[in-house]
């Protein structure tokens, strides 16, 4: 009687155990798609643009006073000389660990083509434009890093680290002295690689949706190559779509430049970061994405002041005395600059997110 009794039991137990299993189940489905309605209706609240309907410009214009391009270019410019001392050392910083750690570019390999391109650019340089074309030709070839070591795989990493390291300093040091605070370069670099792996997700996602433009450039690669352009309907096709694979990534990392600054915030997740920026820029991101445009061709055209003339100055002194042809003025100058430029896009970029975050103005 005692084992009925026990089976009894055991078989009652069974369908309870697999009942509260159910129900438990249910449960986690229902909560799961109330949490995703939700978070859908907060999402379509705060972005209230629909696809495939138009969009009346006194629903989406939304305030952003800013300064003029030159103004704020000045006003970076002048923030930063007010602090040079720093930032120097910063970039200075910087320079020398890429150095130490990754390398600098190959002396021999920038020798080699200088040559080549004295002896098969005859014809295609004449008078006095003959210089400036050779180093325009020169400067092209180093920005596309033609004169660069093949980097090993730990070089990579190392190259990586040190770039969000040194943005994560410039805009930690650039917050604490815009708050007032009397800083040294040491305190940056011991207290702002706190979110570098948050900042690592967020570059992640930028990588990511840069791939729609790196799509574009190979198929001009491999369009130019084959032809496929000296043809009007096929040239048009192509140029369409390599237009709208540009947009697309444009349109994209305009906020997630923006979310590189906010995810820096004290406690800040890189996804919560993401959606922050994106909420900050909806109904002004062309107008952030023009000064990002300023930015980028006022760094293009800096390189072209600094680098042509020490181009030119330096071919023509190891002209004039061959026996120093081993002095590597240009990867010591290239590498400068890059540090230069990492700074100055970190602060222009903090500003500029100081600047939308001043004019808290309600989605558009």
């Amino acid at each position: 009687m005692k084992e009925n009794s026990n089976n009894n039991m055991t078989t009652k137990k069974k369908p309870v155990q697999k009942l509260t299993l159910i129900r438990r189940i249910v449960a986690s489905v229902s909560r799961w798609g109330f949490n995703a309605k939700t978070a859908y209706k907060n999402y379509m609240s705060r972005r209230p643009h629909r696809s495939f309907r138009r969009t009346r410009r006194r629903d989406y214009v939304r305030s952003l006073k800013l300064p003029g391009y030159w103004a704020f270019s000045l006003y970076v410019l002048k923030f930063l000389r007010q602090n040079k001392k720093i930032f120097l050392l910063l970039a200075l910083a910087y320079a020398v660990i890429s150095a130490v750690m990754v390398g600098v570019a190959s002396q021999d390999t920038y020798t080699t083509l200088t040559d080549t391109l004295k002896q098969t650019s005859g014809d295609l340089f004449k008078g006095n434009f003959g210089q400036l074309g050779q180093a325009s030709l020169l400067l092209l070839t180093i920005a596309s890093g033609g004169i660069s070591q093949s980097l090993t795989e730990g070089q990579q990493i190392y190259a990586g680290l040190i770039a969000l390291l040194t943005w994560l300093t410039t805009v930690w040091l650039a917050r604490n002295i815009l708050a007032g605070k009397r800083v040294k370069l040491r305190d940056g670099l011991y207290n702002a690689s706190a979110p570098i792996l948050s900042t690592f997700l967020v570059a992640l996602v930028l990588i990511i949706q840069l791939l729609p433009l790196a799509i574009a450039l190979i198929g001009y690669s491999a369009a130019a190559a084959t032809g496929l352009l000296n043809g009007g309907v096929e040239a048009m096709l192509f140029w369409i779509v390599a237009g709208l694979l540009t947009i697309l990534s444009l349109y994209w990392i305009t906020s997630t430049i923006i979310a590189l600054v906010v995810v820096t915030l004290p406690g800040m997740y890189p996804f919560v970061a993401i959606k922050t920026a994106g909420d900050m820029v909806i109904g002004r991101r062309v107008r952030i994405l023009l000064r990002f445009l300023w930015m980028a061709l006022g760094v293009g055209i800096a390189w072209l002041i600094v680098m042509i003339p020490v181009i030119i100055f330096d071919s023509w002194i190891k002209g004039l005395w061959p026996a120093i042809q081993w002095l590597p003025t240009i990867p010591v100058v290239t590498l400068a600059l890059s540090s230069m430029t990492i700074v100055w896009a970190a602060v222009y970029v903090y500003l500029l997110y100081r600047k939308v975050v001043a004019d808290d103005a309600d989605p558009a």
